[in-house]
């Protein structure tokens, strides 16, 4: 399949051959064609050259979506479910059926919807608001609400970007389940360990082409990785330097406490130093650091960031106080879509874009560029909604907000949640850039890429820090710790 977009070509001759009953794993940076190719296989858009087919039929007419439908189904990374709506009308939106003079009968759809996830054993309640469902549950729903359609080819795109350890277990186990049934996935995601625990082949996608498609048995993790970003895997490097033996202290928190989340938390982060927080998404470590920059409030307890101390509760006096921020959700928290990249990268340092509270716009694009320069975000200018760019460049944009007012400590939510290989590097790259310069850096994550750049990591279980170590840890030790299980029982 070739598609272009003006003079942008989005996929070049690409193929994919998908198997029933695999799970077909499809990776590669941003920009790679992923999100094109799944527009495509979902009947949003055609392709220019190319076809798509179906147990070996051409795929329907654009226009007849019943029957995509009954074909394929994409559960995407940001939910398609209705907040406001029970999960049953979220399950038979727009095809409840009506009763005697044309009302709907919700005591049928009630039990049409608990059929529907008993047989694909979904163990969620019906009648819940689909807004009180947490990010797992969703995606059963909505995997429930593909199959009802007749669909039995399902594309999950980054799955389990906002999951936890235990959640991806279960997720996985459940796609393990419906495989057996007969059905049919196509995986997409960025941590390559997922496809080597899930898939059975996978395809790389580069620069609009395709790549290679092999057994996932078959090919070495140096080998993905070389052919997902055109270069040899690099070595694993050395060592930081780590602070300096009289850093001061950029971050203290003393005895903080937030009653059924966190208790008793108390750790230093020095200039110059990278400490991680580990811990599972239930664990407490995301509201600490949430904590630390206002989002949040400790009942007791202390925070001082450069020998300050915020008011609790506060986003803005932490800012003034020296910290920079990169939250958990991109999309929720860390971006205004519509809005350029000029503007989202330098909402944190109005008084730096004019004088009186008035926006000097070259002032401000000025800055932009000299943020996009330095993140390398790829686009055509400072301009561009941020809604325009891939995920990786995205982040690279909530990054450059939290260091446009030099932080002394930067404060990081799973950064690199949702990005390809190659952003992933020159994200937490320039995470070390920034300690090297003098900063402290707290980073909260599950994600052992992310840790690895640590000069100390505090594990976090059941809101308590539970255990301490420094680099040179083994993969192993630290996944237990983060899941309360002790290695030497």
């Amino acid at each position: 399949m070739t598609k272009r977009f003006g003079s942008t070509v989005a996929l070049h001759e690409a193929s994919i051959r998908i198997e029933a009953g695999q799970t077909h794993a499809l990776v590669g940076r941003n920009g790679a064609g992923k999100s094109t190719l799944v527009s495509i296989l979902t009947g949003l858009q055609p392709p220019d050259e190319g076809e798509v087919r179906f147990d070996g039929e051409p795929a329907p007419r654009l226009a007849d979506r019943d029957a995509w439908r009954q074909r394929v189904a994409c559960v995407y990374q940001k939910s398609t479910i209705i907040p406001e709506l029970t999960v049953a009308e979220n399950l038979f939106l727009n095809r409840h059926g009506r009763g005697r003079g044309g009302l709907i009968s919700w005591r049928t759809v009630h039990s049409r919807a608990r059929e529907l996830l008993d047989t694909w054993s979904v163990d969620v309640d019906v009648r819940t608001p689909a807004k009180e469902l947490g990010v797992e549950q969703r995606q059963f729903v909505e995997i429930a609400r593909a199959l009802s359609f007749g669909a039995r080819f399902i594309i999950l795109d980054e799955p389990t970007a906002q999951l936890d350890a235990a959640a991806i277990t279960r997720l996985f186990a459940r796609i393990g389940d419906l495989q057996r049934q007969g059905v049919t996935f196509l995986f997409i995601s960025h941590h390559l360990q997922e496809i080597y625990e899930i898939c059975d082949t996978v395809t790389v996608f580069r620069d609009a082409r395709h790549i290679l498609t092999a057994a996932v048995d078959e090919l070495p993790r140096a080998e993905l990785v070389a052919a997902m970003t055109g270069e040899a895997a690099a070595e694993a490097g050395g060592r930081r330097r780590g602070p300096a033996a009289d850093a001061a202290d950029v971050l203290e928190v003393d005895d903080a406490s937030l009653p059924g989340v966190y208790e008793n938390v108390s750790f230093r982060v020095r200039a110059g130093e990278i400490v991680g927080l580990a811990g599972a998404a239930s664990s407490g470590r995301i509201e600490i650091a949430e904590t630390v920059v206002g989002l949040r409030a400790a009942e007791r307890g202390t925070v001082e960031i450069a020998g300050s101390r915020p008011r609790p509760g506060s986003v803005p006096a932490a800012l003034r106080a020296g910290a920079g921020f990169v939250p958990q959700d991109r999309h929720h928290q860390g971006l205004v879509p519509e809005m350029s990249i000029a503007d989202n990268g330098t909402l944190t340092i109005p008084e730096r874009l004019g004088p009186g509270g008035f926006i000097d716009g070259r002032r401000r694009d000025d800055l932009a560029a000299a943020m996009i320069e330095k993140l390398a975000i790829k686009t055509p200018g400072p301009e561009l909604p941020v809604s325009g760019l891939s995920g990786g460049n995205q982040q690279k944009v909530v990054m450059a907000r939290a260091l446009a007012g030099d932080p002394e400590l930067l404060v990081l939510i799973n950064p690199t949640a949702g990005v390809d290989v190659r952003s992933k590097e020159f994200l937490l790259g320039k995470v070390e850039e920034v300690a090297d310069a003098g900063a402290g850096v707290l980073i909260a994550s599950d994600e052992l890429d992310d840790l690895r750049l640590c000069d100390r990591v505090l594990v976090v279980f059941q809101g308590r820090v539970v255990a301490e170590t420094t680099s040179g840890w083994h993969d192993h030790q630290l996944v237990a710790a983060m899941e309360g299980v002790d290695l030497d029982a």
